[in-house]
């Protein structure tokens, strides 16, 4: 628990359930990375620490630097898809480093990785929206009722941010309809 009102409380096992959760929309598009950069096992590595933290193990440097890493990647892919593939990988790794804070902006450590899932497939099909609605709607489905509890206890996503920022905002929103009335 925090002392200060615009604090969250959140638990070690709240950050592995919104990781593992994370994890599981970012190696989905993998292999969107992986079929332009073979050899660049980066996004992977973020994939597979996140999975490690999820299920137990250590918030530390190395988890960190696989985040670092994996963007480092996505900026250096030359297709979008890959880049946002990539993303989706560091936001992965990242959302273990959800801070408790009561903003907005923290929601993108929550959701971060099924929008760029989503984009990501978006433009592999040409930039068909229905595709990204679609890993959206998978998404959804693959959030526990502790990723949902988790992030009704943020403020919504907020504003702007592109394609990658509206996803975000239609899977909060989402996600959000799933919770519990008070």
């Amino acid at each position: 628990m925090t002392g200060d009102a615009s604090e969250i409380a959140l638990s070690r096992q709240d950050l592995r359930e919104v990781t593992a959760f994370a994890a599981a929309c970012a190696e989905v598009v993998l292999d969107v990375f992986e079929g332009e950069e073979p050899d660049d096992v980066r996004p992977r590595d973020a994939v597979g620490a996140a999975w490690e933290f999820a299920r137990g193990g250590e918030r530390g440097k190395a988890l960190r630097d696989t985040a670092w890493a994996a963007l480092a990647a996505a900026r250096s892919a030359d297709r979008p898809a890959a880049r946002e593939a990539a993303r989706a990988a560091m936001s992965a790794a990242g959302a273990a480093y959800l801070h408790p804070l009561a903003r907005a902006t923290q929601v993108k450590h929550i959701l971060g990785a099924g929008a760029h899932e989503a984009r990501a497939a978006e433009l592999v099909a040409g930039d068909d929206r229905g595709v990204g609605a679609a890993h959206l709607r998978r998404a959804v489905h693959r959030a526990t009722p502790a990723v949902v509890e988790v992030l009704t206890r943020f403020p919504t996503a907020p504003g702007g941010g592109g394609r990658v920022g509206e996803l975000i905002r239609m899977l909060d929103a989402d996600l959000r309809s799933l919770a519990p009335a008070d």
